[in-house]
């Protein structure tokens, strides 16, 4: 059995190609927890930026104690970075936070002390989001596909800005492959989880790497990983056309004994095989996304793999 945890705050931050704002980040957190009581650490997961993060990282490091740097082999993915700051956090309770500043770290007590009774996961929802129409609707879009994975109520407060009881990590301690959706893990084990309003604000410097088909590959990659609701999907599609195709036939048969006559017209033949052919060819895209999944698992790639620790 593993030994308890000591009180504290690990904040995990995935770092990637944010040179130009890691230390006022680091300036900000430490501002906001000066004075406080228990332990404190931030731990910076450099993604293979291509700028100078992680030599700034190492600046950090040297300079302030509290602060931990991990420099991956390349660039794994955000929710990857995140797992591998999560195993290393040694408290109680672990932050994730961004590295734009979008999410103050000024609220992270808010969002701690929710933690209370059954709840194991708090979420800062912003109060007004600071993105463009379209990394709202692609963000809308990666909300839509966790419901099936962790409940409707969940799904509409996922935010990257999240609390959780350092424990839950040991529901996935012995997850591996290169898919991972952090709130899906967490979802788990915790028993239930909250919100609580935050300010969001404009980027600080640069523009999100998130385009739209990375967004929408996140979400792709989420239920065929982590859910077979898109195979159900595709056997109620399937038995839809089945129904459908008893209803053409019926519909033949009896225009044939009433009219004493086939149905005339190409069209509709060649379009009732249209329906029936993309009914199975999309079935076979949803198979294919599985079998595409199990294979690159059966290849036991990591879902990281760290280069250096300062």
């Amino acid at each position: 059995m593993n030994s308890p945890l000591p009180q504290g705050l690990s904040i995990i931050c995935p770092v990637f190609n944010s040179a130009a704002t890691l230390s006022r980040l680091a300036a900000r957190v430490e501002a906001a927890f000066a004075g406080g009581d228990g332990p404190l650490e931030l731990i910076l997961v450099n993604d293979g930026s291509a700028d100078e993060s992680w030599t700034i990282i190492e600046k950090l490091a040297e300079d302030k104690g509290w602060i931990k740097g991990v420099n991956l082999m390349r660039n794994y993915g955000q929710h990857n970075a995140l797992l591998c700051g999560v195993r290393l956090a040694q408290y109680a309770t672990t932050v994730t936070l961004d590295d734009d500043l979008q999410n103050p770290p000024e609220e992270i007590p808010d969002l701690v002390a929710k933690l209370q009774g059954r709840v194991d996961v708090v979420y800062g929802i912003p109060l007004e989001r600071q993105h463009d129409a379209w990394r709202d609707f692609s963000s809308a879009v990666v909300r839509c596909s966790l419901r099936p994975l962790i409940g409707r109520e969940n799904a509409r407060i996922v935010s990257s800005f999240r609390a959780f009881r350092t424990t839950l990590r040991e529901a996935f301690r012995d997850y591996s492959g290169p898919f991972v959706s952090l709130d899906v893990l967490l979802a788990w084990g915790s028993r239930g989880a909250a919100s609580v309003a935050v300010a969001h604000h404009r980027r600080a410097e640069g523009r999100s790497t998130y385009t739209f088909f990375k967004l929408a590959g996140h979400a792709v990659t989420m239920l065929t990983g982590f859910s077979t609701w898109p195979l159900r999907l595709a056997s109620l599609t399937g038995l839809a056309f089945v129904l459908l195709g008893i209803g053409i036939l019926l519909f033949v048969l009896g225009s044939y004994l009433i009219h004493g006559g086939s149905l005339p017209g190409f069209p509709f033949l060649a379009s009732t095989v249209a329906l029936f052919s993309g009914a199975q060819l999309f079935a076979l895209g949803v198979i294919g996304e599985y079998v595409a999944k199990i294979h690159f698992r059966s290849m036991n790639r990591p879902s990281y793999v760290i280069g250096s620790r300062t």
